[in-house]
């Protein structure tokens, strides 16, 4: 005996199936491709999407529903666009680890400096710590050691405007806070 197809009733409504879909795309979705998963008319499925748009900006929601680049998607509201730069900067790039806070430090006080020497200093693998600091665009790529070709690192503008330094020179000195018993080759120059 074939296996049944859920009754019309099983399915959650168009509007519901056509919002849960956009929820989880990550490029505009096409019509044809709405209607073929729906299995309902291209017509109805279009209908649909404008009505949820028009009503989206009615109400004032912090997102709108657009047709763009051949489909449609879930975008945020442009009046909310400071609200949510201000969470995307603040609200994740403020909290930073332990890993993060030391090899910033090291960074910072080296610079430039390679990944190894980091590593070196901190006494365990910083690369993936240099990449997300790297994202983060607390630090960026400084050319080249000549001797062993390694990519050197030094800190920001970003950095600098973050900390509410206008350069370098305004990093507290690191001698009163080290313990004495450090090898000079850590220490110098700071």
């Amino acid at each position: 005996m074939p296996e049944e197809e859920p009754a019309a009733d099983d399915l959650p409504e168009l509007r519901a199936s056509v919002e849960a879909i956009l929820l989880v795309v990550d490029e505009p979705v096409a019509e044809i491709t709405l209607a073929q998963i729906l299995e309902r008319p291209r017509d109805d499925v279009a209908a649909t999407l404008r009505e949820l748009a028009a009503e989206y900006t009615e109400q004032g929601r912090g997102f709108d529903l657009r047709e763009v680049a051949g489909g449609w998607r879930y975008y945020t509201r442009d009046v909310c666009a400071p609200v949510v730069e201000r969470f995307v900067t603040d609200g994740q790039q403020a909290r930073l680890t332990q890993a993060a806070l030391e090899t910033l430090a090291v960074v910072a006080y080296r610079q430039p400096v390679s990944r190894a020497r980091v590593s070196a200093i901190r006494g365990v693998n910083s690369d993936g710590v240099i990449r997300t600091l790297t994202l983060r665009g607390l630090i960026e790529e400084a050319g080249q050691d000549p001797e062993t070709q390694a990519h050197l690192y030094r800190t920001t503008g970003y950095f600098l405007e973050r900390l509410g330094l206008r350069d370098l020179d305004e990093l507290p000195d690191l001698a009163p806070y080290l313990p004495d018993e450090l090898p000079e080759e850590i220490i110098e120059g700071h």
